[in-house]
């Protein structure tokens, strides 16, 4: 009988990280700013599921990964896949996105092109009304 253990999301999604950053244990944890002696320990640790580390550390090994600290949390393969692209996006290209994200909600709850486009409208106006009240 084999015995196999599920290692928490946050150990399996942090592995996964670090061997596509082609780091090894140690070299993240120093790059982490760990203290060298025990930086491939803790990163083993992390990895096993043994400890998880503050959320302060979590988000400095997210940054030395180039990855959003948020991929590191999550159990959903669909949304960690878009973690992963969305960190590469530029802001632009994020609001782009999220615009067609919008529009395909509405289209979804079976909204209008013409209606589709006074939400947009009447959000664009909201945006730039509240933007003089704070200018």
């Amino acid at each position: 009988m084999t015995r196999t253990t599920q290692h928490p999301v946050f150990a399996r999604r942090l592995a996964e990280a670090r061997k596509r950053a082609g780091l090894s244990q140690r070299q993240l944890g120093v790059l982490a700013d760990l203290d060298p002696t025990v930086a491939s320990p803790r990163i083993n640790q992390y990895e096993r599921g043994k400890h998880e580390p503050q959320l302060k550390t979590a988000k400095r090994l997210a940054e030395v990964l180039g990855i959003p600290p948020a991929f590191l949390y999550t159990d959903d393969e669909v949304l960690a896949e878009l973690l992963l692209r969305w960190n590469g996006l530029t802001l632009r290209q994020k609001k782009d996105l999220l615009k067609q994200a919008d529009i395909a909600i509405l289209r979804t709850l079976g909204a209008s092109p013409g209606s589709i486009m006074a939400v947009f409208m009447v959000q664009g106006a909201l945006i730039g009304f509240i933007g003089l009240g704070l200018g």
